[in-house]
């Protein structure tokens, strides 16, 4: 097992995201992975600094902790051309630390660049093909490609790494988890639903699985709850709406009629380890082996002592 900490870039700067990974390193965290946006879900949250400078200063202050996007969308903001050579950069720069993430994307982030936001199986094709096209590139030489979606020209990355990044695909259904099982490297989730992995297995997946595991830790239960309201409150609103709205102002709206007895019912709130290691272990029995905790609670320094001497100790071994 390895246990990662999630960076979240929609609620602190980029200097605080880099704190915070040095932070995560020093707590015996395996990995970091971060969220590549280009909104914050809400206002309140108030940041949302470019993912790949955020990794690239991380890299070079970290040693040995893994670093990974989760998710990035090569698609529409990004081509996957650019997220070929980004990708490879930072493999580089971190001497073989990184996992690339992808995934289809939310309109919050990918309708920003005027291209629109493509219906769901639409989005699916182009992230098969965006994956289509950075393997081509990562092969070596110079490379075209003309899908029904995606062109590529004549294009070539100079710097590529003797050991290519992993490609984690992220799998809120079947047909994700058989694409991450096809052309991707592992697989991202963030519900401990045994299907998923059964999909990605029997479809010929054997990479690593990465669990994104949501809680609230602080000093006190209401704190936490507090807390976890106030930023992430639109998580509870599912897949279908957090896809589908362009701007921070919708989540604030779509979210009104969560309360915060809702997101105590939702994810783990407080001090009590037992609460936290229940949820860990949901992701880990159903067969996870990149478990990345969430904390949405109002304390990152806390946050770390409380997994260094609380959770930690009492988690299945590092491997």
């Amino acid at each position: 097992m390895r246990y990662g900490y999630k960076l979240a870039a929609e609620g602190f700067a980029p200097g605080e995201l880099v704190r915070q990974a040095e932070l995560a390193e020093q707590s015996g965290f395996d990995f970091v992975e971060i969220s590549d946006h280009f909104h914050p879900w809400l206002d309140s949250q108030g940041h949302s600094p470019f993912a790949w400078s955020v990794l690239g200063s991380i890299a070079a202050k970290t040693t040995r902790l893994g670093l990974a996007t989760g998710v990035t969308c090569p698609t529409v903001r990004y081509h996957p051309a650019v997220i070929a050579q980004a990708a490879a950069t930072l493999a580089l720069l971190s001497d073989g630390r990184f996992t690339l993430g992808v995934g289809s994307g939310e309109r919050l982030n990918e309708h920003v660049v005027g291209r629109g936001f493509p219906a769901v199986a639409e989005r699916q094709d182009l992230l098969r093909e965006a994956i289509e096209i950075i393997r081509l590139l990562w092969s070596g030489g110079y490379h075209s490609y003309r899908g029904e979606y995606l062109d590529l020209e004549d294009a070539r990355v100079f710097d590529l790494p003797d050991e290519l990044p992993v490609i984690a695909v992220a799998a809120g259904g079947p047909d994700a988890a058989e694409l991450a099982a096809e052309l991707g490297d592992g697989m991202f989730g963030t519900e401990p639903k045994p299907e998923l992995l059964e999909t990605y297995r029997a479809a010929g997946g054997v990479g690593p699985r990465y669990g994104e595991v949501g809680l609230a830790w602080a000093e006190t239960e209401e704190a936490a709850v507090r807390s976890a309201f106030e930023t992430s409150r639109w998580s509870l609103t599912g897949w279908k709406v957090m896809s589908e709205l362009p701007n921070p102002a919708n989540f604030e709206a779509a979210a009104e009629v969560v309360r915060p007895e809702d997101v105590a019912n939702a994810m783990p709130c407080g001090p009590d380890v037992a609460k936290h290691l229940d949820a860990i272990r949901k992701y880990e029995e159903v067969g996870y082996d990149h478990v990345v905790l969430m904390n949405n609670g109002p304390d990152p320094d806390g946050f770390m002592d409380f997994f260094a001497n609380e959770l930690k100790p009492r988690l299945s071994p590092s491997a």
